[in-house]
């Protein structure tokens, strides 16, 4: 948001009062908004007029429940009148709006010179003597030439006028009121030398960008007028060539003036120091010109930043005051830079300081009761995940099925092909008499699917958000499918994972990792029966009952899988119906067979329906009606070269995993045989499918750097490989 230069009718309602005289060149609000989209984020530039607020709801994400709404990058200086740094983000402030830099109370303290230098004395900070103008008349017997004169809420040097006796003093006083309409501050002068010293960040982790020596060619009386910044700025020499004792004092000025007048995220402090080393502050810019050849802009670059990195670094430190408490940790705050620093540190940084939100949106997420039969909630829960993923710059496309909800691929590229493809679910098999809402003891995070899809799809739009931040995302083809029938075992869904998975390099699912670290590298296949019992009852064996028929046959079932490691027959619903009369009785029963290998598989599906046929004692029909079949996700070669790829990166980020096979089934069961691929990348969790499933909130973090590190290599083993 910005102001331009020419004031027009839908900017106010009325002139009124002093018009500003400081604005950014339309290059300079280009220059900004295109770094902001080169850091990931979706900008509109807009005018900080009166039509501001219509304009920003039309691009604004709409916020629901828990979600993060966008933010400003404020640049605008105010249009009129007094006080005009406070305006926009008063408005904004009024509206619930997110910003960048100061609030309205500190942008009105620092705008007004007299205010600010009352501050700093209060507080010890050395700045020069002072005296304020109302009229041209005014006289203080302890005024001491030279001075110089400014008006009092005006920045950027304008009016800026040495003077060293009364006759003088009185002309200028008398043309800056006639100009600028305002009292006039009239401060000692301090001949020497000039410094200008950036500050970036907010609290014990604000950053003192390399100190600024204005260049006054050898001339101590020397000053910086505003046409020297605008159109023949002096040299800059940076970083200034001081004494440590100098610097560090000159440092510790900045940041005590910084904190004392409550700037929040990007300024700059004047200095002048004497002929005898001492110095005073002159005054702070709670907005520092970002404009190229700028002091800020020099010294950031002097400390390794690039445009496009300074613009979108005060862009996070706004978004980590607000959303994050990365602040709270004392190690995480660096003047590194975001290139120079390994990818896993920008990550866990990230992810640290944005676990607190995360949480919050897993809490959205989990409260949504998405049982895979309440299809208005599955297909809810994935809109809820299109809205943040789009601001990531992802496109959806759904895939409409009328027994379940909507399937969703999601891709931030154009290209048919993925370099890694996500697999996870938004259907949970909770019913409304099982669902649990989100809570938490501890370190442990609980709720219905929180472990099984949800904590994973947390866990995968944190660490597509971190990659943005650290400059990955947009070169990364990355894809998303999102199913809505796991609990059915993926009954509709098969040919689209088939297909799509088809098109992908690296395929991965979401699904929870064991307290050792477990990633999956095989799980079992699965095969879910449907079983009905009819006892005709005959006069001879009126005793005869159908539940003890029923029992002999699950025992017998159970046996098939015995001593066989990782296969198990399961009964999931057993229910009967029996009278004392002639009428059948009549009873049910659900079975899943789950088996590491297609053939153990057969022979399982062999022995059920045998024992299903073999004469009970009593006159017993059996019915078996196959309902669900997945493969065995089985470990190949390709899938072993992945794991290794794997292993490397955990090692590197100090991340405990440990390869296993896992039990429960998958997507990954119905992607195409050859294809690497690794299971298991949500976070560490248990007793899924159970009123105690839980996730472990720290494990959020570190599998959410995994997670980000696996993509961010799995797109540079996709390039090697088309080279």
């Amino acid at each position: 948001m910005y102001n331009k230069k020419k004031i027009e009718e839908q900017d106010v309602i009325n002139v009124f009062g002093m018009m500003t005289k400081e604005h950014y060149s339309p290059k300079t609000v280009e220059k900004v908004a295109k770094s902001l989209e080169k850091g990931g984020h979706s900008v509109k530039v807009i005018e900080g007029g009166m039509t501001f607020i219509d304009e920003m709801k039309d691009f604004m994400p709409k916020v629901v429940a828990g979600e993060r709404p966008g933010m400003v990058f404020n640049m605008a200086y105010g249009i009129q009148g007094r006080n005009r740094y406070t305006h926009v983000p008063a408005m904004l402030e009024m509206l619930g709006i997110p910003y960048v830099g100061s609030g309205p109370e500190a942008h009105a303290v620092v705008q007004d010179k007299v205010m600010t230098k009352i501050v700093l004395q209060k507080n010890n900070i050395p700045t020069p003597g002072f005296w304020v103008f109302s009229t041209a008349d005014d006289k203080f017997d302890d005024l001491i030439f030279p001075v110089i004169v400014k008006p009092k809420m005006e920045s950027t040097s304008m009016g800026m006028e040495v003077v060293y006796n009364w006759d003088d003093l009185k002309v200028a006083v008398a043309k800056q009121i006639e100009k600028y309409s305002q009292d006039i501050l009239v401060e000692q002068f301090i001949p020497g030398r000039e410094f200008a010293v950036g500050l970036l960040g907010n609290g014990t982790h604000t950053e003192v960008l390399p100190i600024v020596e204005i260049d006054l060619e050898g001339d101590p009386n020397k000053i910086q007028t505003t046409s020297d910044k605008k159109v023949t700025p002096l040299g800059k020499i940076c970083p200034a060539k001081l004494t440590k004792e100098q610097e560090a004092e000159i440092k510790k000025i900045s940041l005590d003036s910084f904190k004392k007048l409550g700037i929040n995220d990007f300024a700059r402090v004047d200095f002048r120091m004497d002929k005898d080393g001492n110095v005073y502050v002159l005054e702070l810019n709670s907005m520092a010109s970002l404009g190229v050849t700028g002091s800020y802009v020099h010294a950031a670059k002097t400390a390794g930043y690039t445009y496009e990195s300074l613009i979108n670094k005060i862009f996070e430190v706004a978004a980590l005051r607000y959303f994050g408490d990365s602040y709270l940790h004392p190690n995480e705050a660096t003047s590194e830079t975001i290139e120079s620093q390994p990818l896993r540190s920008i990550l866990r940084s990230h992810l640290r300081s944005h676990l607190s939100s995360n949480e919050r949106l897993l809490e959205q997420l989990v409260n949504i009761n998405s049982n895979v039969h309440n299809i208005d909630n599955v297909n809810r829960l994935g809109h809820t995940i299109i809205k943040r993923l789009e601001h990531l710059g992802f496109h959806s496309q759904d895939y409409h099925e009328f027994d379940v909800g909507n399937m969703i691929y999601l891709k931030n590229h154009e290209t048919e092909e993925n370099d890694i493809l996500i697999v996870s679910h938004l259907d949970t098999w909770y019913e409304n008499r099982d669902f649990t809402p989100f809570y938490k003891v501890g370190n442990k995070l609980y709720g219905s699917g929180i472990a099984e899809s949800k904590g994973g799809i947390l866990v995968m739009i944190s660490a597509l958000q971190a990659l943005r931040f650290a400059r990955k995302l947009k070169k990364i083809k990355c894809g998303i499918l999102l199913i809505s029938d796991d609990s059915l075992g993926g009954r509709f869904s098969k040919r689209l994972v088939h297909d799509i998975s088809n098109l992908s390099n690296y395929i991965i699912d979401l699904k929870w990792g064991t307290p050792n670290g477990g990633i999956a590298t095989s799980c079992s296949g699965i095969t879910r029966y449907h079983i009905d019992m009819v006892h005709v009852r005959r006069a001879e064996d009126i005793t005869k009952e159908i539940i003890p028929e029923m029992c002999n046959k699950v025992i017998t079932w159970k046996k098939v899988s015995q001593g066989i490691p990782d296969a198990r027959i399961t009964i999931t619903d057993f229910s009967a119906q029996t009278s004392y009369g002639k009428a059948p009785d009549y009873g049910k029963l659900s079975l899943e067979s789950r088996y590491t290998s297609i053939e153990q598989g057969k022979k399982f599906d062999s022995r059920i329906r045998k024992i299903a046929k073999q004469k009970a004692k009593s006159n017993l029909d059996v019915h078996v009606a196959k309902q669900v079949t997945r493969d065995p996700f089985t470990s190949t070669e390709e899938t072993e070269k992945f794991l290794e790829e794997i292993k490397k990166l955990a090692k590197s980020a100090e991340i405990k995993i440990t390869p296993q096979h896992r039990f429960a089934p998958s997507s990954l069961c119905d992607v195409p045989a050859g294809k690497p691929m690794i299971g298991s990348m949500g976070p560490i969790g248990s007793d899924q499918k159970t009123p105690n499933e839980h996730i472990f909130r720290d494990s959020l973090i570190d599998r959410g750097i995994l997670l980000a590190l696996t993509i961010n290599k799995c797109s540079r083993l996709s390039h090697e490989k088309t080279k």
